[in-house]
């Protein structure tokens, strides 16, 4: 999909631009060249069932057409007061309930729609609410594993020296999203090992992984 000469991305992830195109839609871009045509088809599932994502209007090879949203994400309100940190935590808590009445498109017994990497820097407060965003790792699943990745991502800021300034904000965060969460246990291995297999993560992010699962275990014991 053609992008206008020397179009700038206004935002940016780990492995993927974003474009304006107009006031209403912008062009995501994977970065490597990933064809995004599945996580599109999530997108379009758990919209289905009034789940808040942003529409998809198109998709080619790596690019997909969605709606512009506008609004800072959680984690953006959160430093910025507008959020209490408890009440992130209640918020996420309540985005993954949602998520998992969701069947899983195969109709598979067991089975939901997993985001797998739900967290605040990932969900856009809008006006009219709370659209969660980057379906990148979306796939069928289960509930337990996708609270564990949630639950990891939250304790990785929590203890990682880059980010000390907001260890106490996210430890009451995890506290508040575990406590209102089905408990987790089963799928926080599978969740530890799908981080350390991340290409994203550097090595040092990787070696907080053992503090991160003591960490939500100490907190599912309270």
């Amino acid at each position: 999909m053609l992008l206008p000469d020397g179009a700038e991305p206004f935002a940016a992830g780990r492995d993927a631009d974003v474009y304006a195109l107009d006031e209403q839609w912008v062009l995501r871009r994977s970065r490597n060249g990933y064809a995004v045509r599945d996580e599109a088809d999530f997108m379009r599932h758990v919209a289905k069932y009034g789940y808040p994502v942003p529409a998809v209007r198109e998709v080619h090879g790596p690019d997909m057409v969605i709606e512009r949203l506008t609004g800072p994400t959680l984690a953006e309100a959160t430093i910025a007061g507008d959020l209490s940190p408890t009440d992130l935590g209640v918020l996420h808590a309540d985005l993954h309930r949602r998520l998992h009445a969701i069947p899983a498109p195969s109709g598979t017994p067991g089975l939901v729609v997993v985001h797998g990497d739900l967290h605040p820097e990932n969900v856009i407060a809008t006006p009219t609410g709370p659209i969660v965003i980057d379906w990148r790792n979306a796939e069928e699943g289960t509930a337990e594993f996708d609270i564990a990745m949630t639950a990891v991502i939250f304790a990785q800021v929590a203890l990682d020296p880059a980010w000390a300034d907001l260890s106490p904000l996210l430890h009451e965060t995890l506290a508040a999203y575990l406590a209102n969460s089905i408990d987790p246990t089963p799928g926080l291995t599978a969740a530890l090992d799908a981080r350390s297999n991340n290409i994203t993560l550097s090595a040092a992010e990787k070696a907080l992984l053992p503090a991160q699962e003591a960490l939500i275990r100490e907190h599912l014991r309270r």
